[in-house]
């Protein structure tokens, strides 16, 4: 008769299910695959697919007792930094729309927002444009490869069940709210800069020629500027998007 002793069914589960706890945390946050429109268990399959896939190149991960407080520590460990490293491509996400609400404020277009059932809050034209912009950039530059590879290098610098809460002091995720200002700022800063100008511009045409409405012909000067400047920088989204992720995701290596 066939028997199977609780030790030997632990030691068949835990090269499987701490990867898969922390895949799956991956999925449930990162951009694109969290969205409502994925089936959970499409993010279940892929995750498990990914687990299985991922076995020749992970370590040797610990035998814990499913029933211990080890065990509980070790699931709290997979989800952080599963959900950190969702979170790591959020941010990059976040300083792309965070440009766009700039421009489309020095543009005057942030009247046009509009309710965004993905992110559930209010979105404006230009915002919305740069973060639909920057998922097509992910996906076409294999964002999701990337973060793939990051996950399963995170297993090599962050082992299951050695000092589950080590992993925050390391990485220390509460600091990363500053890159969204700074690649915000360093995407827009050009065409900032040119409004600027163009506002400058403006200004001193007010004061030459008072009879002129510059009220009337401001706005359309200003838009086309910044319309002008999105078309020649939108191009070269992509150096400053990539180089964003792969810092971020360069601490789970």
């Amino acid at each position: 008769m066939l028997t199977v002793t609780e030790a030997q069914l632990t030691a068949w589960l835990s090269p499987l299910i701490w990867p898969f706890l922390r895949v799956l945390a991956l999925f449930t946050s990162a951009p694109l695959l969290s969205m409502r429109g994925v089936p959970v268990r499409v993010k279940v399959a892929l995750a498990f697919f990914i687990t299985v896939a991922a076995q020749a190149s992970l370590p040797p991960a610990p035998v814990i007792a499913l029933d211990s407080a080890l065990a509980l520590e070790a699931v709290v460990q997979q989800l952080l930094i599963g959900l950190s490293l969702g979170f790591a491509a959020r941010i990059v996400f976040a300083g792309i729309e965070y440009a766009g609400e700039l421009i489309g404020l020095q543009m005057g277009l942030n009247f046009a927002s509009f309710f965004d059932p993905i992110a559930a809050s209010q979105s404006t034209a230009v915002s919305r444009f740069f973060g639909t912009t920057a998922a097509l950039l992910f996906v076409v530059m294999n964002g999701h490869l990337l973060l793939t590879a990051a996950v399963i290098q995170s297993f090599h610098a962050f082992p299951v069940g050695e000092a589950p809460l080590a992993f925050l002091r390391m990485v220390q995720p509460q600091v990363w709210g500053a890159e969204v200002f700074r690649l915000g700022v360093w995407i827009a800063l050009p065409i900032v800069t040119m409004l600027l100008f163009a506002n400058l511009v403006l200004g001193v045409v007010s004061r030459v020629a008072t009879q002129m409405n510059i009220f009337a012909i401001g706005f359309p000067i200003t838009l086309a500027v910044g319309l002008i400047g999105i078309t020649v920088t939108l191009p070269l989204m992509e150096v400053p998007f990539t180089m964003a992720l792969e810092r971020l995701l360069a601490q789970f290596g």
